[in-house]
């Protein structure tokens, strides 16, 4: 499995999290992937995914928070 090499945008505790409640995060691994920490969120939205969309077995879908994504896009590689 592949090391994470950083983590993009602000931290749990920066955006608010004091307890460990809600924690989404992004972390770019050293493979060039990305790795999120969500709410797991596939026994709602697997059947309402576009017709064009799938997911395998072995995949999750997960929401993390507007704000999570926000404070990451700055640290987001464009290529």
């Amino acid at each position: 499995m592949s090391q994470i090499i950083r983590r993009l945008g602000a931290s749990p505790r920066d955006r608010g999290s004091t307890n460990g409640a809600t924690c989404p995060d992004i972390f770019e691994l050293a493979d060039g992937n990305f790795a999120i920490i969500g709410t797991d969120v596939t026994d709602s939205l697997d059947s309402r995914l576009p017709a064009d969309a799938a997911r395998a077995d072995y995949e999750r879908i997960v929401v993390i928070t507007r704000e999570t994504l926000v404070r990451a896009k700055a640290d987001i590689p464009d290529a």
